[in-house]
């Protein structure tokens, strides 16, 4: 009987198989929609992974991602001895589901994985089943589940909810190991799901070196950045509208910059003419963080729902200036009770940009410093746990 366990960015304390003390592996991760936080973790297992050995690949979906997605896919995929294989993942149940998903089980079983790793909720559906079929055919893939938040960010009591987490708890049988990468989200799961049955771990999200370099502010920058989805989950809407009411707290204009894509964008452009910020709210497309950090002094991150996210540890360890709301892992950051922590809430959010601006040194005094962020949020620290979980999950008869 497989025993729970959960460290903060270590694996299980569980023997490892006889056969599963080195050598390379092949490993597969499954994913829907190649943006944001889940594609950056992604990139950096896939990196990680390549450096020490093993044969990688990526399955996503085709139909998603512009033209900065496409870009770093294109800059990824010669790396990876499995290659990238795209084909159409909608994003929520139906009928299309069929068809797509024999689609791209026909991909995965010819890449013939050791690890199969499904992110966020239709990846690790996709993996878990994948994985199953597959070892009914013969193959016997280790199945290994990464929520990412996923179907967590619904409401338990809603119809979707209720349909979303009777999956996962269907799932759990067909899953082999479970990788939170943070303790809000194992404690959602948990109560919204239920404990797993399978075995389970913390690991948080990891950084690279290069991305503990400060990043020097330009000339002339904003007072205010937002770098994100253009997606309500993200806030965008709440930047804006805390934009304004600090303005009108402190009977000045002030300026900002909001970085990336989305559905979302034009209903924000049209958000922020009407509150008359007119030309101070540049809006520029997704690009790499690290370019758009020095664009402003004061970085926001006002998301509604996250599970851990990278932008966070990113603008941290660049020596930024962070307000952050004070959901999903965030606070497992900053520490909880920080002052640049907030609520979601425009004017929760408008109080402490004001606050920050009175005094932006001591403001910044407050952020946790780089070397505490280095020694628990390092990608050589992730990945080192994840093969190790790995290989803990390779059924013991390979």
């Amino acid at each position: 009987m497989s025993v729970n366990a959960c460290s903060e960015a270590s694996p299980p304390q569980t023997p490892l198989p006889a056969q599963a003390g080195g050598g390379k592996l092949r490993i597969v991760h499954c994913f829907r929609s190649p943006v944001g936080g889940i594609f950056r973790h992604v990139r950096d297992l896939c990196d990680a992974q390549r450096a020490a050995g093993h044969d990688v690949g990526i399955i996503c979906d085709s139909t998603t991602g512009g033209d900065y997605e496409a870009s770093l896919i294109a800059a990824l995929e010669p790396s990876l001895s499995l290659g990238v294989r795209r084909t159409p993942m909608q994003r929520h149940i139906g009928i299309g589901d069929l068809t797509a998903a024999r689609r791209a089980y026909g991909v995965v079983r010819e890449m013939r994985p050791d690890v199969l790793h499904g992110h966020g909720a239709k990846g690790g559906v996709y993996a878990r089943v994948f994985g199953t079929m597959m070892r009914m055919a013969g193959q016997r893939p280790a199945r290994i589940y990464s929520p990412h938040g996923g179907s967590l960010h619904y409401a338990a009591e809603t119809a979707t909810g209720r349909v979303f987490f009777a999956i996962e708890r269907l799932m759990d049988r067909f899953t082999d190991h479970i990788l939170f990468v943070s303790d809000y989200e194992k404690r959602t799961f948990e109560q919204k799901v239920g404990k797993p049955r399978a075995p389970f771990s913390l690991v948080y999200n990891g950084l690279t070196p290069a991305e503990f370099e400060p990043v020097r502010t330009v000339g002339n920058a904003a007072d205010f950045l937002y770098i994100g989805m253009m997606r309500d989950l993200k806030g965008p809407d709440l930047f804006i509208d805390a934009l304004a009411l600090t303005r009108d707290l402190l009977g000045r204009d002030l300026t900002a910059v909001m970085v990336g894509d989305g559905a979302g964008l034009e209903g924000y452009r049209r958000q922020a003419d009407e509150l008359g910020f007119g030309e101070r709210i540049r809006f520029l497309p997704a690009m790499p963080a690290r370019e758009a950090f020095g664009l402003a002094r004061i970085m926001v991150v006002p998301s509604r729902a996250e599970a851990m996210p990278y932008i966070v540890l990113e603008a941290l360890a660049a020596g930024r200036t962070l307000i952050a709301t004070a959901v999903g892992g965030i606070p497992e950051v900053f520490g909880a009770g920080s002052p640049a922590l907030t609520e979601p809430d425009a004017g929760a959010i408008a109080g402490t940009m004001q606050r920050a601006l009175d005094d932006e040194r001591a403001f910044h005094a407050i952020m946790p410093p780089p070397e505490e962020l280095r020694a628990r949020f390092g990608a050589d620290v992730m990945a080192k746990a994840i093969e190790t979980v790995y290989r803990t999950s390779l059924p013991i008869t390979r």
